[in-house]
């Protein structure tokens, strides 16, 4: 692809730098940019900027957030005693959208994967205990996708929680094993929330 500026080609550049976005299509936003109004641009540029600048992770759930406790922590109408855990932010807005569930999250920031060097320690699962141990929580719900990887982190999260009072859930098998939970549409995410089942009938705790 050639170009007659340098500007131009730069801005295409980084277009194409982003998921999903190849050089043509990159070119088609920025000829669209630059029809658009310089404050138009300098808005959306000035979006991002801010964006990435001053955006914050929950310190209590990990969720991102403008401030040190995100929206969903902050709500006192939200159920405090119920937390479904999920791997990642675009779970957090998956289930939002079925608005069928009125508890809190917790992000792992991941799920246990030893082939890629992901261990406990490098999810949040530390203070996923201290949530349980300290703030009164009473059900978790375990909403990973169901992989072999989200299966193990979910046995390692049971184990983990063993000997503290709270009851241990998971999402429905209606979403189909080794799929992921960002894909699935809302209304077979909202029956998996909605018809969770104990941790017992999802996999074996029994000491080993």
């Amino acid at each position: 692809m050639i170009f007659s500026s340098k500007l131009i080609e730069d801005a295409v550049n980084e277009f194409a730098k982003l998921p999903g976005i190849g050089k043509k299509t990159a070119l088609r936003m920025v000829l669209h940019l630059l029809k658009k109004d310089e404050a138009d641009v300098d808005a959306f540029t000035g979006a991002i900027s801010k964006m990435r600048h001053e955006i914050q992770f929950c310190k209590t759930c990990h969720n991102v957030a403008d401030s040190e406790v995100c929206e969903i922590c902050a709500n006192r109408g939200r159920n405090h005693t119920q937390v479904c855990v999920v791997e990642n932010i675009r779970d957090v807005i998956a289930i939002e959208s079925t608005q069928q569930y009125n508890g809190l999250y917790h992000l792992l920031g991941g799920i246990l994967s030893p082939l890629d060097g992901i261990g406990p320690d490098q999810l949040n699962i530390t203070t996923l205990r201290e949530r349980v141990e300290k703030n009164g929580v009473e059900e978790l719900i375990m909403a990973l996708s169901p992989t072999i990887e989200g299966d193990t982190t979910v046995y390692y999260l049971a184990k983990q929680m063993q000997g503290l009072p709270v009851q241990i859930t998971t999402i429905a098998r209606g979403i189909a094993f080794g799929g992921e939970l960002e894909y699935a549409d809302e209304m077979t995410l909202a029956r998996s929330i909605a018809k969770r089942l104990p941790i017992e009938n999802y996999v074996s705790i029994s000491n080993k």
